[in-house]
């Protein structure tokens, strides 16, 4: 019964670990592209057509 208790033990620890490791520094999860290609038309760094010709090619 002890050794399946450190069993499951590790296997928390590890994907706890994993969990964290898979964050960046500001506790967001890693941004896809269409993320990124998001956030620049929203703060006005592309068009609407570079938008949407951008986010063709990454589809």
């Amino acid at each position: 019964m002890g050794i399946l208790f450190l069993i499951v033990l590790g296997v928390a620890i590890y994907f706890i670990v994993r969990n964290v490791k898979l964050k960046n520094g500001t506790g967001q999860t890693q941004e896809t592209p269409i993320d990124i290609l998001k956030k620049r038309y929203a703060k006005g760094e592309i068009t609407k057509e570079e938008f949407d010709r951008m986010k063709n090619e990454l589809q």
